[in-house]
Order: structure tokens, then sequence, then C-alpha cells
């Protein structure tokens, strides 16, 4: 791991990878809007390590860092060995316009083995007190337009973060998928959002934005899965998505079983046994209904 602005960690420090997770978040490409619980939540470090962990060797990751999130000791904790690290370059901003200045570099870098972009907390520095309330907008607005056209063109994730409701709303306008980090009983509980954003589809077309008229508290939240430590636990809708809906099944055995008379065999786990056979010889075209 390369960084920029501080220092990089000793390879022969002390290091005891966690177990890899159940199932790894798949981020779509384009600009993604991550809403996490503080500025320097460690759910991006695990995101962003499973995603390398998963990507080919030769691809290479940017962090656009901003507010000190890329935390070097959270990194290597997360990642399950050193070597996932190699391809990611790590840049540190602490103004609005080292990071506008980043955003345009990353720009210039990124190219066709470019595998993931990240930029944490990505609008927090425009709101320092240094920037005039016209240079923050425009400042921010280039920088969110930029990492947008970036997914879109390369065909990669973005992932940018925000703690901020207000900031949240900004982004959401460049966004093409959203998601929210929720602290649970049960863990980390990540929830597809639908954004509304505009961005740009495959074809570089304006997207609908929120012409359906319906406000973000309206649009349905799909969770994704919980992080239990070191584990990612998935849901039904992550599943779905993944590999789509299951046909409709057919009748349950208990049904075929009522049918033919034989409940009792099933129910004390004989099944379909010789007895059953014999009482199904004698039935034909029975009425099956679930």
């Amino acid at each position: 791991m390369r960084q920029r602005g501080s220092r990089t960690t000793n390879s022969n420090e002390s290091h005891h990878p966690p177990n890899p997770p159940a199932a790894e978040l798949d981020l779509e490409p384009g600009l993604t809007l991550l809403e996490v619980p503080s500025p320097r939540s460690a759910i991006v470090h695990r995101i962003v390590c499973d995603r390398l962990a998963a990507a080919s060797r030769n691809e290479t990751a940017y962090w656009i860092d901003a507010r000190n999130t890329a935390s070097t000791h959270a990194l290597y904790e997360c990642a399950s060995s050193r070597r996932v690290l190699d391809g990611l370059r790590v840049a540190r901003a602490f103004t609005a316009y080292q990071h506008h200045s980043l955003v345009r570099e990353v720009a210039r870098a990124a190219g066709p083995r470019t595998g993931l972009i990240v930029a944490p907390n990505v609008a927090d520095l425009y709101r320092d007190d240094d920037l005039a309330e016209w240079e923050r907008e425009d400042l921010r607005a280039a920088a969110l337009e930029t990492l947008a056209e970036l997914g879109r063109v390369l065909e990669v994730p973005v992932l940018a973060t925000t703690a901020r409701d207000d900031d949240a709303a900004v982004i959401a306008e460049h966004a093409t998928t959203g998601l929210e980090c929720v602290r649970t009983r049960e863990g980390i509980r990540l929830e597809r959002r639908d954004v509304g954003g505009g961005g740009r589809g495959a074809d570089g077309a304006e997207g609908d934005g929120d012409d359906d008229g319906e406000s973000d508290d309206d649009r349905s939240l799909a969770t994704a899965g919980y992080w239990h430590g070191p584990y990612w636990q998935t849901t039904i809708p992550y599943w779905v998505e993944v590999c789509g809906a299951a046909e409709s099944p057919g009748p349950h055995p208990a049904a075929i079983a009522a049918a033919y008379g034989c409940e009792s065999e099933y129910a004390r786990g004989l099944g379909f046994g010789p007895e059953a056979e014999d009482r199904i010889g004698t039935r034909t075209d029975p009425e099956v209904t679930v």
C-alpha cells in the first residue's frame, strides 16, 4: 500500500488477519453513496479490503482521503493478507483545494486497470470556513461530477461516504446506488437505498431523478446483510439480487402424502415407504393442493 502524506506501515510489523467474510458485498459500477454513522467508520475499510481481496492482482485502487479516515492500522486489520493492499494507492487531503486537486489527479491516473475508487467524507472538507459559499458549491459539485463520470466511463465502483444527512442529499444527486450503515444488535447492517440521483446511465443519458414524486423516505430499503465482527451474514434480498428470484416450488411432500392418504407415514418420518407405495398404486389422478 502506497501513501502520500503519512508513513507506510512496516511490512515486518505483526499482523493477525481476521477470518474472511462469508460473502462479499457487491459494489455496482458508478458512484455509490455510503451513509456511515461516524466519519471514521471502519465499515469503509472492511468493504474496501474485501473488494481488493476478490480483485485480480494487477488491479489498482485509489483512496482519496479526507478527515484522516485511511487508518493504516484499520486497513491491515481488515485485510486477509498484506498482499491484498499492494494495489491500493492512498492520498490524503486536508483542505477542499487539495481534495479537488486529488480528484482531478485520480481522473488523469485511472484507467483500464483501475478496480475501485474510494472517497471517504467526500463532501466534508468543502464545509471549511476558508471557502466562500459560491466557491464551496462549485468545487464540491465539480469533484462529485468527476467521480460519478469516472465510475460511468471506466465501469468501476466509486465508493463515496458521508456521516451528514445534508451532505448525503447532495451526493445522492450524483449517485447511482445508495447504501446506509446502521448499528443493530445483530451487527452492522447495510441497507440498499434508492438514491434517485441523476448521474448518467450506461448510454450516457441523464438519470430519471425524482420524477416519480417520491421522497427518499418513501423509497424502499432492502437489507443487504450484517457484519458480525469479521463475518458477513447475507440475507434473502441479497441473494435475490445476486442470483435472481427462484421459481415457484412444486407441491410440498406433506401435501402429496395427504393426497395419497399416507400422511401418518409422512408425519412419522417414513415418507413414501412400501406401504405407502401400495396405497399409491390404488389411487389415480389425486387432486393435490398446496
